[in-house]
């Protein structure tokens, strides 16, 4: 514990990086995050004159705070450093290396969160629509879509599904989320409806073109996993067919209207958390904000005493 008292803040860096990828499972892009929000802390400490952990006190996370905002960052990306800070100093306080709360007094920066781009329920049915029925890619987009919008996965999630974590008889999907998290999402009808003539007609002739056997449920063009950028690009060309603004859809877009769909239908906001896999409630709350904004744009547009104009999303 001595030894690692008189270490310096960049190799305790280090070693926090090391425990939140390795013990903690956070996802690689979190943890390239938190490097350089905490690369920027450790460059300030040394400026400081405070290079070792031994050094370190609350001023200085205090000061830290100030100099981020005279440097011209926005309360965002103020918010996200201080938030790494927080956690790796908490870190070296578990450890017993630093001792008292350095953050204490410390408060984020406030910031108004955007409203996220949602689409209307019968825009994210016409999408669904435009998919096509054509074997083999046809009926694997459309049940990708199916999916991403009667489960409200993360675009990662979807491409990352293996055929193992369909249970097709409970109608029940195994997802591995951020930071290796297991969580189980029921699909409705439709999906599954669109799963089978998947399974039975598209995947078949797809697993036909790849040189060893894929455990992926969906299959791109040469039999491999699915990524990403290919569903991507599939998508934008989906969203021309159904005529909707391709600066519009997304595969977050449709996780959106999930949600919000869902909590219009009257879900309860715990169970929407736990389907989404949010780790904070704060998180998924943002969705009523959405749900509000839509009930706005009604009486907007169809009561007498409304404007008659749409609001702008």
């Amino acid at each position: 514990m001595a030894g690692a008292e008189k270490g310096s803040v960049v190799e305790a860096v280090q070693r926090f990086l090391v425990y939140a990828a390795v013990e903690r499972g956070l996802a690689p892009r979190t943890i390239d995050a938190y490097g350089r929000d905490l690369a920027r802390f450790s460059a300030y400490l040394e400026m400081r004159g405070a290079a070792r952990v031994s050094n370190l006190e609350r001023r200085h996370v205090v000061e830290f705070a100030r100099w981020l905002e005279a440097e011209g960052l926005g309360s965002r990306s103020r918010a996200r450093a201080l938030v790494a800070t927080r956690r790796f100093l908490r870190h070296l306080g578990a450890r017993g290396i630093l001792h008292g709360e350095a953050t204490e007094g410390v408060a984020n920066p406030s910031y108004e969160r955007p409203l996220p781009r949602i689409l209307r329920a019968d825009e994210s049915a016409a999408l669904i629509e435009a998919a096509g029925s054509d074997v083999p890619l046809g009926v694997r987009d459309r049940a990708m879509l199916e999916v991403l919008y009667g489960a409200g996965l993360r675009v990662s999630e979807l491409v990352g599904l293996p055929l193992t974590g369909l249970d097709r008889r409970a109608g029940l999907l195994r997802v591995l989320g951020k930071g290796r998290k297991e969580r189980i999402v029921p699909l409705g009808r439709p999906a599954l409806e669109a799963i089978d003539a998947y399974l039975e007609e598209g995947r078949p002739l797809l697993a036909r073109a790849a040189r060893r056997d894929a455990d992926a449920l969906f299959l791109s063009r040469r039999g491999g996993a699915m990524t990403r950028q290919n569903f991507f690009t599939r998508l934008r060309g989906i969203a021309r067919r159904a005529e909707i603004p391709v600066d519009r859809v997304s595969p977050h877009v449709l996780r959106h209207a999930f949600a919000t769909d869902l909590l219009e239908g009257g879900a309860d906001l715990r169970a929407v958390q736990s389907m989404l896999g949010h780790a904070d409630l704060s998180t998924t709350q943002i969705y009523t904000h959405v749900s509000r904004a839509r009930l706005r744009e009604t009486v907007e547009t169809h009561h007498p005493r409304g404007s008659g104009r749409r609001s702008r999303r």
